[in-house]
């Protein structure tokens, strides 16, 4: 028997639409109106059921497999086909009423969607979806099991739309990395077959000289076997001379020694000898001879093929020669060969290499923050392009930072008309213990360096040394009254603070904050006129000028303790060029003058810089002589004795005054060496090293493994 649950799950199984779920909301006009044409559609095609779906009757179940309608169109050969076989079936079991009106119905809206031009697959599986709503609304039973899974199915259908729809860009962007990557691909293959090309190039090029060494190699060989044959032949040319001479020889001998007898014999009383002595003796000396003549014959046959010593020698330095000369030719092939392999593992190690920086750099770029473009200031800053590139001139960003804050806080500055006083408490400098409102007095910043300048001539010329923050409102008591010395002293410590890239007004904050001492910038002076001093001795004419020889000379004299690569970049700062030669002509009084705003030339910045990385320098030479770490203390003897170590030519007294600025004694209170107190001062070395690093730290003597100059 069929029942109304077999048939909904069948039904349910071919629902493939997208339609609105009735559980779902999605606040969309479009579907909206769909939904309520749908509504009006599935009203009027449900009344025209309605009068078939009382007529419900059974149908077996084993024909169940046979009426599943599947998705063909209706007028095509496999649609025909079966629908002759299930004409033929029906003649053993008619179907329903009711299942032929929906067969039916789903056959026409299927030819009516074929036969339209644009029937979308969404489309297509709307008569399933309102066969389906027919099937939930005839059998009330199973409506709600049927509407949750028909609603199951919207819901995921819907779902999956939106994704569809929502990884569309993500293709699109898909195929264009593709695309760039495929052209950085080519571009990287075509630079590889360039390389592979010019290497393959200078593969060449070394085969031939190769070539050309072993082609040589052999043109020597057969040189020296053509000079071995041409050597035997002389050799045996002489040979042959030689014996002729002695057979000629041995003719000569033999004709005289008869003439000598034919005479003997005609008057025997010539000589006065026996005859027959001379003819024993004759015989002799022939015998002497045949034995003479034998051995040399003898000699001859072992020793005709013996080359001389002479010319042995000269053959084996010439052959000698030869094979060094071979020999170097094989090491230099081995050494190009050693080279080339070097090259290739080279070149492959660049060519990682680059890869890895191009995809660092890739990385950086889509990940760092652009630079700023600082042009776009040169319209807001007061004065306009011309001002602003005066202010940007050999700045890098970090500057150009300052700067342009310095000119933000300058319009700040000038927009307030009082300060708030900082009260009274100890962290408080003392010349702005204050409390209530004082007035801004809005200096220009010209005004401000030229009341800083005439306060550090009155500190230079004063006798009785205070403290410097002291000094200075009492200098501004005495220059503008007690009643409006607050207020100066509120305006122009909100200056120097803000505009401390400028050197005059950064050394006054410095003092005034307690973060450098005064000696420094006094003993910084002291030296700036010791060597303009030396400079007019060595200016024997008084014209201003000096030549970069006795400039190199006056450096040299006054900073003994200098490399000479530090006097060179002094020399650099104050307008040598490598094309300068050492009789071009300086301006030495140029090297010391100070601008408007209290800035120094090169030269006297220089200078500082120098001393302030001698400084570090020295400090770190004291921190690795202690070999303790920061946060380590550290004892007054230890700190002694490492000073010594690194400069032992430091006198006592500048020795005490190091010790008593990095403990804060005072010198007349530090115990002398050996006393047993020295081990009860302690201080952190994080502590010494700063307190040295405020105070006026000089080396006084040289390096023991670099001596002065």
């Amino acid at each position: 028997m069929f029942s109304p649950k077999m048939r909904c799950s069948r039904f349910a199984t071919t629902s493939r639409t997208h339609p609105q779920p009735s559980g779902v909301t999605i606040d969309d006009p479009f579907f909206t109106e769909i939904n309520n044409t749908q509504k009006l559609k599935f009203s009027q095609k449900q009344k025209k059921l309605s009068s078939i779906g009382s007529h419900l009757s059974p149908w077996p179940t084993y024909t169940s497999g046979q009426t599943i309608l599947h998705n063909q169109k209706p007028c095509s050969d496999d649609c025909q086909k079966r629908a002759g076989s299930w004409q033929q079936h029906s003649l053993g079991t008619t179907k329903p009423r009711y299942l032929e009106q929906l067969e039916n119905y789903l056959r026409k809206e299927l030819l009516l969607l074929d036969l339209g031009t644009d029937s979308s697959q969404e489309l297509r599986l709307q008569p399933y979806r309102e066969i389906f709503e027919f099937f939930i609304e005839d059998f009330k039973t199973y409506k709600p099991l049927l509407s949750s899974i028909k609603n199951a199915y919207e819901v995921m259908l819907a779902h999956q739309k939106e994704r569809i729809r929502a990884l569309e860009p993500l293709k699109a962007k898909l195929v264009t990395v593709d695309d760039y990557c495929n052209n950085r691909i080519l571009a990287m293959r075509a630079e590889e077959k360039t390389e592979i090309s010019m290497l393959k190039k200078e593969k060449m090029n070394l085969l031939k000289l190769i070539d050309k060494k072993n082609e040589e190699k052999i043109s020597l060989q057969s040189e020296v076997t053509k000079l071995r044959k041409n050597l035997a032949e002389e050799y045996l040319r002489y040979l042959s001379e030689r014996d002729a001479r002695k057979v000629l020889i041995a003719d000569l001998n033999e004709l005289r020694y008869q003439r000598e007898d034919m005479s003997l014999a005609q008057s025997p009383g010539i000589w006065g000898e026996d005859p027959v002595k001379l003819t024993v003796a004759l015989k002799m000396t022939r015998q002497d001879l045949a034995r003479t003549q034998m051995e040399l014959n003898t000699m001859k046959a072992n020793f005709g093929d013996v080359v001389p010593r002479r010319d042995f020698e000269m053959q084996e330095k010439t052959n000698k020669d030869l094979q060094e000369q071979l020999d170097s030719l094989r090491d230099d092939y081995k050494e190009v060969c050693k080279e080339h392999e070097i090259l290739l593992q080279l070149h492959m190690s660049t060519l990682k290499e680059r890869d890895q920086f191009y995809s660092e750099l890739q990385e950086i770029q889509r990940t760092s923050t652009p630079r700023p473009n600082w042009i776009k200031c040169k319209d807001v800053v007061a004065g306009g392009p011309d001002r602003w590139q005066l202010l940007a001139e050999g700045k890098n960003s970090d500057q150009l930072v300052d700067v342009l804050l310095e000119e933000i806080g300058e319009g700040l500055l000038r927009e307030k008309d009082f300060f708030s006083g900082l009260g009274y408490e100890e962290s408080v400098p003392p010349f702005l213990r204050f409390d209530g409102i004082v007035e801004n007095k809005k200096p220009t910043k010209k005004d401000v360096i030229n009341l800083l300048r005439d306060a550090w001539k009155e500190r230079l010329t004063e006798e009785q040394k205070e403290k410097f923050p002291d000094f200075f409102f009492n200098f501004l008591e005495h220059r503008f009254g007690p009643a409006d010395a607050m207020a100066w002293a509120y305006t122009i410590f909100e200056n120097i603070k803000l505009f401390r890239s400028n050197e005059i007004m950064g050394q006054f904050y410095e003092l005034l904050m307690g973060k450098r001492c005064e000696s420094v910038y006094i003993k910084q002076k002291e030296m700036i006129t010791e060597l303009l001093k030396q400079m007019t001795n060595v200016d024997s004419q008084n014209e201003g000028l000096l030549t970069m020889e006795q400039l190199r000379t006056v450096l040299k004299n006054t900073f003994p303790f200098k490399k000479e690569e530090t006097i060179q970049e002094l020399m650099e700062a104050g307008g040598w060029h490598p094309t300068s030669s050492n009789a071009d002509l300086l301006n030495y009084h140029s090297l010391f003058i100070e601008d408007e705003e209290g800035q120094s030339v090169p030269f006297v910045q220089k200078l500082w810089e120098q001393y302030m990385d001698e400084k570090d320098k020295y400090l770190k030479e004291l921190k690795q002589q202690l070999g303790l770490e920061l946060g380590d203390k550290v004892t007054l003897p230890k700190v002694r004795e490492a000073l010594m170590i690194i400069d032992s030519k430091l006198d006592k007294q500048t020795l005490n005054s190091y010790l008593s600025q990095a403990f804060q004694l005072p010198a007349t209170k530090l115990p002398e060496e050996g006393e047993e107190k020295e081990e009860d001062i302690v201080i952190l070395l994080q502590t010494a090293l700063e307190r040295l690093q405020m105070a006026d730290i000089r080396r006084i003597g040289p390096r023991e493994q670099e001596p002065a100059s």
